[in-house]
């Protein structure tokens, strides 16, 4: 594909967005876990922790996160706020790759942290908030996160875009709860902060995508390079840059770009 200008680049992947920024995209992809939910608590905690376990197969994710939902009764804040430590023995044996049983009890530990002194996840992240940037809200939310005695193996399965992560899941997780795309696709309920504050998820389909359309020059997929395709979104559209992870997550995924 030759190199296109701005423009017809623009209108490109516009039609793009609209073509997968849809209800219909649901159904192939990890969000319609969150999508089972009513109440703001149980969709974020739901959003996270799917995100959290999103990499490799996608029908493998999406099994593991309906798992994740199943040992948590289906009411994820209820048992994460009211559990004691006894409830956590249900979730042994779970294992999504590299992140196992262990690593779940932790991660509801530190939720149950995070609700009850504070404020919730949202009000973590809009704390440390820059102007057009959440890098370093992810940042100090892994601190506050792991500020509980915890598990050292456990510490992976949160980036730190400040250590030079391009936080791939967190992002993502970070779009499904903030964008308002009245698609019926991602949630916006986190009314504290705006979609012009994000980053687009970078991972292998969307960077090789991004590479091909001159949007990214960087080799690897880092927070240097999730910097430069940001600057490349922004300039596209200010207001809703990481619309476009739709359009280069599925001409990667699903057109073979």
């Amino acid at each position: 594909m030759k190199k296109l200008n701005q423009k017809d680049l623009k209108e490109f992947l516009d039609s793009k967005v609209e073509q997968y920024n849809n209800v219909r995209f649901i159904d192939s992809d990890p969000i319609q876990i969150p999508h089972e939910f009513s109440k703001k608590e149980d969709i974020e905690i739901a959003s996270f922790l799917t995100a959290t376990i999103a990499w490799g197969n996608r029908k493998s994710i999406i099994n593991n996160a309906k798992r994740m939902m199943q040992l948590l009764d289906h009411a994820p804040y209820d048992f994460i706020i009211n559990h004691h430590e006894t409830d956590l023995e249900k979730l042994e044996g779970f294992v999504h790759r590299t992140f196992n049983d262990q690593d779940f009890m932790q991660f509801v530990r530190s939720l149950k942290h995070i609700y009850t002194k504070h404020n919730g996840l949202e009000t973590v992240f809009v704390k440390h908030a820059e102007e057009n940037s959440l890098q370093k809200s992810i940042h100090h939310f892994k601190k506050v996160f792991f500020e509980i005695e915890h598990l050292q193996r456990t510490q992976k399965h949160v980036s730190d875009p400040l250590k030079n992560s391009a936080a791939k899941r967190i992002n993502m997780f970070l779009r499904w709860l903030i964008r308002k795309d009245n698609a019926g696709v991602d949630f916006g309920i986190w009314n504290n902060l705006s979609p012009t504050q994000l980053s687009c998820p970078l991972d292998v389909h969307s960077s090789n995508v991004a590479r091909k359309l001159g949007l990214l020059n960087r080799k690897q997929n880092d927070a240097k390079a999730l910097l430069e395709l940001d600057t490349s979104l922004r300039k596209l559209d200010a207001n809703d840059p990481v619309k476009y992870d739709f359009a280069l997550f599925g001409l990667g995924v699903f057109e073979g770009f």
